[in-house]
Order: C-alpha cells, then structure tokens, then sequence
C-alpha cells in the first residue's frame, strides 16, 4: 500500500516539477541559476521517499566562484539528495546521451547543463576548454561526477582525472560534496534512514601543472574517501537513534 502511495504522490509531485521547469526554462533558457532551482524543488522530495537529508554546506563566502565541485555518485536517488547543495550560478557536466532521455534531456539542456561526449576524445576537449572559457566568463561553477558512474554501494570508485585537468586550467578550486550512504532505499519501507549531504572546505590548484593532474586526483580522491566513510559511520548511528542530536 505504500509503495502504491509513494508511487503516484512521486509521480504527481515530478510531473508537476517537469511541467514548470519547461515553462521555467522557456521563459529564461540556459540561465545561471536554472539548476539551482530545480535542484532545490528535487530536493524538497527527499520526505516523500522517506528520507531525512542534513544538509552541511560551506559558508557562501567560503566558497567563492568560480569552483568545480566534486561529488560522488552512487544512484538514481541522488537526484533528491545531492541536489539541496547546488549553490546558485552552478551548472552540472553530464553525458552526451542525456540529451536524448524523452522530456528530462531537454530540460537539463535548457537549464544551462553542459553535455560531453565521452567516447570522442577530441570533443570531450573541445567541451572542457569550452567549459573553462564559460566558467571565466560568466562566473560559473560546475558540478562534476568525477567517478563517472553510479558506484551503486561499492563506496567512491576510482575517479576519472579529466576534472583535475579542468580544474587546474582554469586555476580554480575544487570543492568536493558528499552524501553518506543511501543505496538501500525501499519505496514500500516507511523510514529510509539519514543522508548527510556535506560540502568540505575548497581545495586550491593554484600553482599546479597539468603533470601534476594525475597526484593531485588521488590526492583529493583519498580525503574525500576517508571523509565518506565517516559520514557512513555517522549516518548509521543517527539512524539507530533518531532523537539523537544531529552534528553540524
């Protein structure tokens, strides 16, 4: 019975979403901060599902743009975790063929994303220089997915380097962004738990080489790693005692 409700209030409540983010989209197309309202109304979907999300994020004049933020990836439902921390005038580096997903493809392009195809070498290039000139620009940020798939409960898989690359062109730093453990999440179950969505302190690149791209990502790989194995730990405590305080 509950999977059914869940099931058509999700269905209502995204269908909703899809219908203003078009008109949205079409009133101010590719805009700067398209993504961070949609993210935070995705965001705001969290309950539905039965999840409590603490959002930890770096005071805005920590975190000055503009930045590349590093986040791991673990499922479909990160569209409703991850996505209570996009800062404004960020926008999201995603896969070519997301342009061709019926309905959400044209949506993300319109929100100002950036497409990349992968699988050609010299247009992934020509995309992040692009990306670089548009991040000087404008003042942008991105968000990136550096493990380059869902991990799906394996923990934070090894990243690709092409961010750092990125990153260090553009002399700006990186910020990474990680949401505890939530690869167990049942549409039929009543609590699915405790996601701690925390943003760490920026990471500088200044004075980095493109050589240096390859330490540099093993470098923020391993305290990003360490740090989302505390945040697991905590999770699962918070949720064995749910009136226990929450640490900020």
């Amino acid at each position: 019975m509950l999977l059914i409700a869940r099931s058509i209030i999700l269905f209502v409540l995204l269908s909703l979403a899809f219908v203003f983010a078009i008109v949205y989209c079409l009133l101010r197309p590719r805009h700067r901060d398209n993504v961070h309202v949609f993210a935070h109304i995705f965001g705001a979907v969290a309950p539905v599902l039965g999840i409590k999300v603490i959002n930890r994020c770096v005071d805005p004049n920590v975190v000055k743009s503009p930045c590349i933020y590093l986040s791991n990836h673990q499922n479909n439902f990160d569209l409703f975790t991850h996505t209570s921390a996009v800062p404004k005038g960020t926008v999201s580096l995603g896969k070519k063929s997301l342009a061709w997903m019926p309905l959400f493809g044209q949506i993300y392009w319109l929100s100002g994303n950036i497409l990349i195809d992968r699988n050609n070498r010299n247009s992934a290039f020509d995309t992040m220089t692009k990306t670089i000139e548009k991040m000087k620009k404008d003042l942008l940020s991105v968000w990136i997915f550096p493990e380059g798939t869902r991990s799906r409960g394996r923990g934070l898989l090894p990243f690709k380097v092409g961010a750092f690359h990125t990153a260090i062109a553009a002399q700006v730093p990186v910020v990474p962004v990680l949401a505890s453990c939530q690869n167990h999440i049942k549409l039929n179950r009543w609590n699915n738990g405790v996601v701690i969505v925390e943003m760490m302190a920026p990471i500088s690149t200044q004075g980095l080489g493109k050589t240096e791209a390859k330490s540099f990502c093993a470098e923020v790989h391993a305290k990003m790693s360490t740090r989302l194995e505390q945040l697991n730990q905590e999770a699962k405590l918070l949720m064995a005692d749910p009136q226990g305080k929450d640490s900020v």
